[in-house]
């Protein structure tokens, strides 16, 4: 799967989320909540960060392989930039499920939830965890819950994972800068002159 198509994924699978109408319970008992307390309206965004900083991270040296697995099955290497992993999304997505922020508890059992029943069918199907699983047997599972709208009944709640999942990968791998290379994203540039429209432009839409 290429980058764009995943990209595209993203934007399918978003569409159907508001249909699913429901939370994913694939984990069985509840994900514990958050311990932090956040760092407030106003953190100080010129003073360096250490991870764990504002508040304890969450995944375990497994699920963090895990995570490196998947979001590399997602968003994988290829010849316009590095592969998910390797630009820190799994940092991301720790900061992002350990957040005590309303978004971040919302899916932070999701995530969790989806992490373990990844492990439960690896295991039950190929006798490994998810992570130490063959790249074919990864993307066979994967490829049973990529769309919510083609996911079997009892996949449902998985393939919302899936959906969420892949969706923080896009965030953290597009807001970083090998992502914002691969959107050819021009933003975030500093600019010693604002230079005027160009005249083509302003002739085009009749405003010269």
């Amino acid at each position: 799967m290429d980058r764009r198509t995943s990209i595209k994924w993203i934007l399918a699978a978003s569409a159907a989320w508001p249909l699913l109408g429901q939370r994913l319970a694939l984990a069985g008992a509840p994900a514990a909540a958050a311990a932090g307390a956040g760092y407030g309206t106003d953190p100080n965004l010129l003073a360096p960060y250490h991870p764990g900083m504002y508040w304890p991270l969450t995944l375990s040296a497994p699920q963090r392989r895990l995570a490196a697995s998947l979001a590399d099955l997602i968003i994988p290497a290829d010849e316009h930039s590095p592969s998910a992993s390797s630009v820190g999304v799994v940092d991301f997505i720790d900061e992002w499920v350990s957040a005590p922020y309303p978004a971040s508890q919302r899916d932070r059992p999701i995530v969790l939830g989806g992490f373990a029943w990844l492990d439960e069918q690896a295991t039950h199907r190929f006798g490994t965890p998810f992570a130490d699983a063959a790249a074919a047997q990864q993307t066979a599972l994967c490829d049973e819950i990529c769309d919510p709208r083609r996911a079997a009944a009892d996949k449902r709640e998985a393939a919302h994972f899936f959906a969420v999942y892949r969706d923080l990968t896009a965030g953290g791998f597009y807001s970083s800068p090998a992502g914002r290379k691969d959107l050819k994203y021009i933003g975030n540039v500093p600019l010693e002159h604002f230079p005027a429209p160009p005249a083509e432009l302003l002739k085009k839409l009749g405003l010269a």
